[in-house]
C-alpha cells in the first residue's frame, strides 16, 4: 500500500515567498510594524466589598397589567373595540385617579363628554387621540395603542391586547410626550428633559413572563439645542409617554 503525503498548507505558502520574492515586481510584501499597540484595560469594579442590596428601590420594572371590564366584542377582533369605551370603562374603575375628591385627573374624565360614542364625530375637547394598531406582543395579532391627554401638557400611553376572551391592558405610562413611534414590536417613547438639549428616550417591549409590556431600555439622549419642551414627570409610575405617530 502505498502513502501519499500531505504537505501543510503553512509550509507550501512559506515555501513560495522566496519565489515571489524573486519575482520582484516593486513591493517586495515584507511585513510592517503599524506602531504600537494600546494596552487593554479591562472593566475595575469598585467597592468589591461592598454588600449587594437585596430590595430594589423602586418598581421601575413592574409590570402594570389591568382587565378592563365590560368591554367585549365578537372575535377578540381588537378593531372593533371604541378607543373612548375603554378610556371611560378604566376611569369608571379608578375614581381616585379621575372622578374623586382628591382625583388626579378630574378634567380629563370631565372631557370625555366631548367624545360621543362609537358613531359619533369626536369633539375638539375629546381627549382620546387617534387609535393605532400594531402586533406588540408577537401572537400574530394586532394589539391596541391608545393615548389620552391628562394636566400639565402630560399624556397617558397604553397598550392593551385580548386574553382568554378579555381585554388587559398590558403598558401604561404618563409624561410630558414629544412622540411615540412603532420600532417592530417594540414601542418608543420620547419625553421631554429638563436638561435643554436633551431627551428621554424609552423603550417598551413585551415580555413573555410578565405578559406585559416592559421598559427594557431608558436612555437621555442629546438632542441639540432646548426647544422650551415641557418639563417631565420621572416617577417611577409615571414614565415617558407620547403623542401617537405611525411608522
Amino acid at each position: 500500500m502505498t502513502h501519499s503525503r500531505r504537505v501543510p498548507r503553512a509550509i507550501a505558502l512559506l515555501a513560495t515567498v522566496p519565489l515571489l520574492a524573486l519575482a520582484g515586481c516593486g513591493d517586495p510584501g515584507d511585513l510592517r510594524g503599524a506602531g504600537e499597540t494600546p494596552t487593554a484595560v479591562g472593566p475595575s469594579q469598585l467597592w468589591p466589598t461592598l454588600a449587594p442590596a437585596t430590595t430594589p428601590a423602586l418598581d421601575y420594572g413592574e409590570a402594570d397589567t389591568e382587565v378592563v371590564k365590560g368591554i367585549a366584542v365578537e372575535n377578540d377582533d381588537i378593531h372593533e373595540v371604541d378607543p373612548v369605551s375603554v378610556i371611560e370603562a378604566q376611569v369608571a374603575a379608578h375614581p381616585d385617579e379621575y372622578t374623586g375628591r382628591t382625583a388626579l385627573y378630574p378634567e380629563t374624565a370631565e372631557r370625555l363628554g366631548d367624545c360621543g360614542g362609537p358613531s359619533v364625530a369626536r369633539g375638539k375637547g375629546c381627549p382620546v387621540l387617534q387609535a393605532y394598531y400594531r402586533d406588540l406582543t408577537g401572537d400574530g395579532k394586532d394589539d391596541l395603542v391608545l393615548g389620552f391627554t391628562v394636566p400639565e401638557d402630560q399624556l397617558t400611553v397604553r397598550v392593551y391586547t385580548f386574553e382568554k376572551h378579555r381585554l388587559v391592558q398590558v403598558m401604561n405610562t404618563t409624561d410630558a410626550v414629544i412622540g411615540v413611534e412603532f420600532a417592530g414590536r417594540e414601542l418608543v417613547v420620547r419625553a421631554a428633559s429638563t436638561l435643554p438639549g436633551y431627551e428621554y428616550r424609552t423603550v417598551w417591549s413585551w415580555d413573555t413572563h410578565q405578559h406585559a409590556m416592559l421598559a427594557t431600555r431608558d436612555e437621555i439622549l442629546r438632542v441639540g439645542t432646548s426647544t422650551g419642551a415641557p418639563t417631565p414627570s420621572r416617577s417611577p409610575a409615571a414614565t415617558p409617554s407620547a403623542s401617537p405617530s405611525a411608522s
